[in-house]
């Protein structure tokens, strides 16, 4: 049940183009026959059962792995990091988890995100500074930007990797399970943010996350991956569970209605039908 991008091909050139992507892994496909378009301005959720191929698309893309066959063109280029600087951000599933032994701002933290190889061994700002604080307020994190990191919740860390990919002044980003560990009001306010930068700052958002309910209640555009795509399409059309199972091929196991033994499970006396 693969779709086409649900943004009209009259648009701008599309930033991703996947066609016919296979990526093998340890002698195993884990990813086979992939086609997927992206364009300017997207908020795209990309769920799947654990195993399912995602992180390892998300790396193909970054020119990390090697597809089997296949292409992938990222603003009309090949993967790769030389390619990509300065227009495709990522933010990893580790990225917040700094080792407490590191001492780093916020301020410190984001700018690390405007090194490139011109200005590494530089004393000239080239106006880094500006696009530092830029960042931390696209984010939200002006009260804090000269705290230690390890201070923060899990929530501020993360937004505060958000902005040093933001820093890069990328326009594409893209996240592998930045939901992991926060709590409601953190995970709430998150997604918020990743909205508005789609809708406010015109920025592409790919992200990857186990959070189905978030995704379907954030996400203009929903991928359900697993070695295949087997839906892509508007968030409102993603399939139920019934219809999910039997896109992936699991077939119930009672043949009919489901009985549970009130000693097994107390509160339940009926037969659920």
């Amino acid at each position: 049940m693969q779709q086409n991008s649900i943004v009209d091909d009259c648009c701008d050139p599309p930033i991703l183009e996947v066609n016919n992507l296979t990526v093998i892994r340890s002698g195993k496909v884990v990813l086979k026959d992939i086609d997927l378009v992206v364009h300017k301005g997207e908020f795209i959720g990309l769920v799947g059962p654990n195993g399912s191929g995602k992180s390892t698309l998300l790396l193909s893309l970054l020119g990390v792995l090697k597809s089997h066959k296949g292409s992938i063109s990222i603003y009309g280029n090949q993967p790769s990091p030389k390619n990509f600087f300065g227009r495709v951000g990522w933010v990893s599933q580790a990225a917040s988890y700094l080792p407490r032994q590191v001492k780093l701002t916020v301020r410190e933290l984001v700018k690390l995100g405007t090194i490139n190889a011109k200005n590494m061994f530089s004393w000239s700002d080239y106006g880094r500074s500006e696009k530092v604080i830029k960042a931390i307020e696209m984010v939200g994190l002006e009260d804090v930007i000269d705290a230690d990191i390890s201070k923060l919740s899990g929530g501020q860390r993360q937004r505060a990797v958000i902005a040093r990919a933001l820093a890069t002044e990328a326009d594409f980003i893209l996240l592998d399970e930045p939901l992991v560990g926060m709590d409601r009001n953190a995970r709430n306010s998150l997604l918020k943010l990743l909205d508005k930068l789609c809708h406010d700052s015109g920025k592409t958002i790919l992200m990857v996350s186990h959070d189905l309910t978030a995704i379907r209640q954030t996400a203009h555009r929903m991928i359900f991956l697993e070695e295949k795509i087997r839906f892509d399409g508007p968030t409102n059309l993603f399939p139920d569970l019934e219809t999910l199972a039997d896109l992936r091929g699991i077939t119930p196991v009672h043949d009919g209605p489901i009985h549970f033994h009130s000693n097994e499970v107390p509160w339940a006396s009926e037969v659920i039908e």
